[in-house]
């Protein structure tokens, strides 16, 4: 059986370390392709310009526009070779992390996230959108990032909810990682980058990618309610840096190649209602989790525990929660089969799925949900 575990070269955490983002790109060369939304860079300027100094190197500008698309890209690389920049650095949210991605096409490549919303950070993979922001395709390159540099104090210092949110998409790594390990069922980590002709074996996880994905969990209903109330206060605690590294290392690792199932297919799934546009990825996926363990007759004390995890520290347990007030037959058999298409990661879980069942899971869930938020 062929498996396959894949992470970025250096991951490192800690407070004021934006200050030593100058040390990394030195070990490169003396200029950096710096991309970032100008709101980004302006929150942390004064760091950026401290590094550079006290290291010798240079970040040239990249006038990001904001949406990772191929035009977007193919002018950044022009820019990055037009000044020799001798590496790339994505500063921000999950759009500029996945256009730096593209532009470095893996080689050579630090990523320096401003908030903890999603556990892309650590990954090979990125999303491709057109100019007006409708999804375009997903790319796989042949690394991960050279380098992760997470500043706790930035992100100690951004909006509460992105912390929620990332907690709810750290949430479903371990039940989705678990559902593929039962199934043997393919992982990202062994998918190749570029053109996929020719690549006929795919992986499956490993013990170690699993036991991430648990540990991931556990940091989760340990320290996710004092990690909120730390973020909310902007004060830097031991447990708002367990929840960073659960929600983009243990989270990164552990969907990357421990593998996605069906939590992440039904917040797809769910994209088709307008309601859910103004909700964030991690928001959706909480409640796509609660479905999942509907979906698979989890134990009840498991399913509390979730729901219990999710009212405390604020995360949606139910349709109403992610702007669905009401739904019909039709859109949720449109959800169901959305979330069924067969390149979706639902498909990896131990048993056969059809949209039936998981509109069963959804309305299930969301009635669940609905009941245990009145009662708390």
């Amino acid at each position: 059986m062929r498996k396959a575990f894949i992470c970025p070269s250096k991951y490192v955490q800690g407070e004021n370390e934006l200050l030593n983002l100058g040390y990394f790109v030195s070990t490169f060369g003396k200029s950096a392709l710096l991309i970032a939304h100008a709101d980004d860079v302006a929150r942390v300027k004064v760091e950026l310009d401290a590094t550079s100094k006290k290291f010798g190197i240079s970040f040239i500008e990249s006038n990001f526009v904001g949406e990772c698309s191929r035009q977007e890209v193919a002018r950044l690389q022009e820019v990055a070779s037009k000044n020799n920049c001798d590496c790339t650095i994505g500063l921000g949210g999950g759009k500029a992390i996945d256009t730096a991605k593209c532009v470095a096409q893996g080689d050579a490549l630090i990523i320096v996230p401003t908030i903890a919303a999603t556990d892309a950070p650590t990954s090979h993979s990125a999303v491709l959108y057109t100019t007006d922001g409708a999804f375009d395709d997903y790319a796989y390159f042949k690394q991960n990032p050279s380098v992760v540099l997470i500043d706790t104090t930035v992100i100690a210092k951004a909006p509460t909810r992105f912390l929620i949110s990332g907690m709810g998409d750290a949430l479903s790594t371990y039940f989705e990682a678990r559902a593929t390990s039962k199934a043997f069922s393919n992982v990202n980590a062994g998918l190749p980058c570029g053109n996929r002709e020719g690549f006929t074996e795919p992986a499956k996880s490993t013990k170690t990618a699993l036991a991430l994905a648990t540990l991931c969990y556990r940091t989760l209903m340990e320290d996710g309610v004092k990690a909120k109330q730390s973020c909310e206060c902007n004060a830097v605690t031991p447990a708002l840096e367990n929840i960073i590294e659960a929600n983009i290392l243990l989270s990164g690792l552990g969907f990357e190649s421990g593998g996605l199932a069906a939590a992440h297919a039904i917040h797809d799934g769910l994209t088709i209602l307008e309601g859910t546009h103004k909700y964030f990825h991690g928001e959706k996926v909480a409640f796509g989790t609660l479905a999942q363990l509907i979906l698979e007759n989890a134990p009840t004390e498991e399913i509390e525990e979730v729901l219990n995890f999710c009212i405390e520290v604020g995360l949606p347990v139910c349709l109403a929660d992610i702007g669905v007030d009401e739904i019909s037959e039709e859109e949720l058999m449109q959800v169901a089969n959305k979330a069924c298409i067969p390149e979706e990661s639902i498909h990896s879980m131990p048993f056969p799925v059809t949209a039936e069942s998981v509109a069963a899971a959804i309305i299930a869930a969301d009635k669940i949900g609905s009941l245990w938020r009145r009662e708390k």
